[in-house]
């Protein structure tokens, strides 16, 4: 069995460029967001390349998030079988989905700001920069959440 760690790869949103001073017009509807060149597979390489994001997830909660998560997946499928069931095909399904949620967990608490990993807190991160809103700067933030896209698109699966 190996336990894969990725993201679900789909565009980036862009924000559409603000038109310029002077040339609003009236009654014009809002510009929706648009996909960008960027997708979230593309991201999730340049973190892993420059930061090792899922690296470091792996080697901090491996025994207290993903061991515990796969054990309870397969002692389900166990005592399904021991029951005279079938098992269902996809054993760790349950367990991909806590893994998933530690993962974004550790980023939300700041976990790898606080370990002083070589680049990490990231500059954005610090400088408050989100491109969630319409004010780019902000409070100070968690690294490797700007848009948030990244974080939703994280997935994990077993083969």
């Amino acid at each position: 069995m190996k336990l894969h760690l990725g993201v679900v790869d789909v565009p980036y949103m862009q924000a559409p460029k603000a038109p310029r001073r002077g040339r609003k017009r009236i009654g014009a509807k809002p510009k929706k967001m648009v996909a960008g060149t960027q997708t979230t597979g593309d991201i999730a390489e340049k973190l892993e390349a420059r930061y090792h994001v899922m690296e470091h997830f792996v080697q901090l909660h491996s025994a207290d998030v993903i061991a515990p998560a796969l054990e309870k997946g397969l002692a389900g499928a166990l005592e399904t079988m021991m029951m005279g069931g079938q098992p269902t095909p996809a054993l760790f399904a349950s367990a991909e989905g806590i893994i998933e949620e530690g993962f974004r967990r550790m980023i939300e608490a700041k976990e790898l700001d606080r370990l002083g990993y070589p680049g990490i807190p990231t500059r954005a991160s610090l400088d408050g920069v989100s491109h969630r809103f319409k004010i780019k700067r902000g409070p100070v933030r968690p690294s490797f959440i700007d848009t948030g896209q990244y974080l939703a698109a994280f997935k994990t699966w077993a083969d």
